[in-house]
């Protein structure tokens, strides 16, 4: 029998995403060259089924890059009929960048941009979303969870990345605050009786968290 091993695993997920739109595959490239930390497209196509499974129309994203992901959601809910996305950077640079990958797509018009600290940006909105993606500093997590819990409809699903951390939430001697920031987000959601809450191992780990 075969050994199971991480990156098999990873692998094997990569070759079930089906082709891609080559703007998107374009920024996956981009990453890889340069380093830059996005949710690739094993678990953007996750959270596009998801935002599809439950009709989403409106998404908030905390932390979206130069808009990989925001390019997913924005997939998802322009087939569920329209709506908006809030992408949430703070650097104008990376706004640029996904404002234009972004409407190479089409989906300028589902598109709202702020640059600006993105849990703030988040307490400023009415709401509720249906969905709301988090991907901000890992120390910062723990805050952010009774403002989502806030402003993310009933129903609604909570997705966050990075909860397996490069697998330093193993590690007992790590006690860095980005650490201990993973390990303290996912011990409050995972006690709260308002949420339904799993973790998928793919990638680096996302928590898919439901509101009741």
């Amino acid at each position: 029998m075969s050994e199971l091993t991480y990156q098999a695993t990873q692998d094997y997920l990569a070759s079930l995403v089906p082709p891609r739109e080559p703007e998107i595959v374009e920024m996956e490239s981009y990453a890889a060259k340069h380093d830059f930390p996005i949710i690739g497209p094993v678990c953007g196509y996750y959270c596009y089924q998801l935002a599809r499974m439950i009709g989403a129309k409106s998404v908030f994203e905390l932390g979206s890059g130069y808009g990989y992901s925001t390019a997913w959601f924005a997939k998802a809910v322009r087939e569920n009929g329209g709506g908006v996305i809030h992408h949430t950077v703070w650097d104008e640079e990376l706004s640029k960048s996904a404002t234009s990958s972004l409407l190479k797509l089409g989906f300028a018009d589902l598109v709202q941009y702020h640059i600006a600290e993105a849990v703030e940006t988040l307490r400023g909105q009415s709401g509720p979303f249906d969905v709301i993606f988090n991907d901000i500093d890992k120390q910062a997590y723990p805050a952010s969870l009774p403002v989502i819990k806030e402003k993310l409809r009933s129903g609604g699903l909570l997705i966050i990345d990075n909860m397996l951390w490069s697998g330093r939430i193993f590690d007992n001697k790590d006690i860095s605050p980005a650490t201990e920031g993973v390990r303290e987000f996912t011990r409050q959601i995972t006690t709260d009786k308002d949420w339904i809450v799993s973790l998928a191992p793919m990638r680096d780990g996302m928590i898919i968290a439901y509101k009741k």
